[in-house]
Formats: C-alpha cells, structure tokens, sequence
C-alpha cells in the first residue's frame, strides 16, 4: 500500500478536498476513471473542480483505506450505470423495442431504439443504451442464463 503525498477528506458540504503536498487546499475534487467498464479501480484521476488533473491514481487498492472508501463513494454518487442480470422479456425482435430486465439495482424496463445502441466490450460484454441515453452493461453475455441470451441473441 502506497501512501500518496496528499491528503483526502470531505468538508462540511460534503464535497472532497485535496491537500496537496505544498500545503495548497483544493476543493470540489472529482475523481474520474479512465476506464470505467473493463479497468474500474485502476487509472483514475483526481480532478479540480477547474478540470485540472490534481493526482493519478494507478490502481485505487493500493491507496490506504480511507481514501478508497473516500472516492467510491464520490465515483458510486456520479456514475449510473445499472448491470444487467436477466432479460425477462422483450416486447418485439424488430426496433424500437421495450426490454423489461432485471439489474444490479432492481428490475426495470428501457427501450432500445435500434441494434446499434448494443455496443460490444471485449471480450464478451456488452453496453446497451436506452432511448433516454442511460448505460446498461452486461459484463459477460456468456454468464446470461439460457433464457436472457436466447432473447439477447436475435439482437445481435
């Protein structure tokens, strides 16, 4: 574990601050993943709240505690991005259709306004937007069960 050469805390807004090493105090610090999909602790930057890379951040378990448990909570309250579990049912196998699926963060229902808004991840994953521009993933289509993959398969 590595101990950066700056400190990491929330303030009394609830917004993070960096202290950096000269002692300069930034607030507002965002923390934005490179590769939110395939690499999501590692390749993360801190970011001023004027868009200036402030730290990087090569893989976020190698930082002490606090300060993962810190920016998980700031990367959790910024990013939606449901994972996809099961398809249930599809209204139609022709575009626009309505997908009733259950996620990571409760069953729900989107449309898919056409095949190229499934968009695929190597190896096997997929990222599908709905006609609102929400991203649903699906980190490994072969883990779908029988049913789920059947139905996903006659969009792809």
């Amino acid at each position: 574990m590595n101990q950066p050469d700056y400190q990491l805390s929330r303030n009394a807004f609830g917004r993070l601050v960096l202290v950096a090493k000269n002692h300069q105090v930034y607030e507002g610090v965002v923390p934005i993943r490179a590769f939110p999909v395939t690499a999501s602790d590692e390749s993360i930057a801190l970011v001023s709240a004027q868009g200036h890379e402030l730290a990087w951040i090569e893989n976020l378990n190698d930082l002490p505690e606090e300060f993962c448990a810190l920016i998980r909570a700031e990367l959790i309250s910024r990013e939606f991005m449901p994972e996809i579990k099961r398809i249930d049912k599809v209204s139609s196998f022709i575009t626009p259709s309505t997908w009733w699926v259950r996620t990571d963060r409760g069953d729900t229902a989107f449309v898919l306004k056409g095949e190229e808004d499934i968009r695929r991840l190597p190896p096997t994953g997929l990222l599908i937007t709905d006609s609102y521009g929400i991203h649903f993933l699906i980190r490994d289509r072969l883990l779908l069960d029988r049913h789920s993959c059947k139905l996903l398969d006659r969009f792809l």
